[in-house]
């Protein structure tokens, strides 16, 4: 029986997806991540993922962990490797499997947070916060200070900080985001009844600007504080917004290309790389003398659609393989049909 499939999880996953492109427009193809408004978006953006992430995952977390963790490793793991073999043959390849991964960091850290997840879990549901508090916090401080460990390491140390990079243990900061994504699942109709309160939505909405208002601030609790504080407010602020607005959005046709673009995250996420215009970096200081934020943003979120457009075209391409489709992005083909 195929799954069904909720409107506006996906609908707020290609919302997230689009920013995810923008993001590496800002990055790799103007040099600047805090061009139009992606210093805002930044607070949300990956908790969001992360949060819809674990609470599609709750479903399945407690089946077999053998089953869960061979089919995961198939969908996130395997397409990692493979992209990161294309973009950087051996030797290069090698020097890719650090924190970063190439950019294809987040598949390789949501394989992780399954894992960790179901370990959590299968230890004891009841202290599973606890877990995933501890590791996140530790986690965020580690990244914290990582750079400045590195510099006064010994060879010794630095081969541990190579492995727990390889691990991608930098980006566990952004476990308990998934953790709370299967909170919300498990307590769905709580978080409903609370979050459809105007006075509480309106709370949590100011408590975001408020927070993404503020400025950066070299100490450790106050990073910590922005950002947990606008990763949590930002991604139920986002959520609840895509939930009450599912009829607006398809009244306007809005929604359809947002799910489209939903249904195919892994591909848009794989694929994108390869589409981005790095040439433009040398028009990036012509962009940056018109000293407006509203005008990157147009600029930017112009030149992330024609990226996508490309991207999906590609996807579409692929998948009319299915050999490529499955090995590529993990789709499963009816091998009855």
């Amino acid at each position: 029986m195929a799954k069904q499939r909720i409107e506006y999880i996906d609908a707020m996953r290609g919302f997230t997806m689009i920013l995810v492109v923008f993001a590496h427009v800002c990055h790799f193809c103007l040099g600047d991540s805090r061009m139009g408004y992606n210093a805002v978006f930044i607070l949300f953006r990956l908790p969001c993922f992360f949060m819809i992430s674990g609470w599609l995952f709750e479903s399945v977390a407690q089946r077999p962990f053998k089953e869960v963790a061979k089919h995961k490793a198939m969908v996130q793991l395997l397409p990692t490797f493979i992209f990161l073999l294309i973009l950087a043959p051996p030797p290069g390849f090698f020097h890719q499997l650090g924190a970063v991964k190439g950019g294809y960091w987040f598949t390789f850290a949501l394989f992780e947070f399954f894992i960790l997840y179901m370990l959590m879990v299968r230890a004891s549901r009841r202290l599973t916060p606890i877990f995933a508090i501890a590791l996140t916090l530790a986690s965020f401080i580690y990244s914290r200070y990582y750079y400045s460990i590195r510099t006064s390491a010994d060879e010794w140390l630095l081969m541990v900080m190579d492995f727990l990079g390889f691990l991608s243990v930098i980006t566990w900061r952004f476990f308990i985001f998934f953790f709370l994504g299967t909170w919300i699942r498990r307590h769905f109709d709580a978080f409903i009844r609370w979050t459809s309160k105007p006075i509480v939505i309106g709370l949590i909405t100011v408590a975001f600007f408020l927070i993404a208002s503020t400025s950066h601030h070299d100490h450790l609790l106050f990073e910590m504080f922005r950002f947990y504080g606008g990763g949590i407010t930002g991604m139920i602020m986002v959520f609840t917004f895509f939930r009450l607005s599912a009829s607006w959005l398809r009244k306007w046709h809005i929604s359809k290309p947002l799910q489209y673009v939903g249904t195919r995250t892994l591909d848009v996420y794989l694929l994108h790389f390869f589409f981005l215009p790095r040439f433009l970096m040398a028009y990036a200081p012509q962009l940056a003398t018109y000293n407006s934020r509203l005008i990157e943003f147009c600029y930017i979120m112009a030149v992330s659609l024609v990226v996508l457009v490309l991207t999906l075209a590609a996807s579409y391409v692929i998948r009319l393989s299915p050999f490529l489709g499955h090995y590529l992005f993990g789709v499963k083909y009816d091998k009855t049909a």
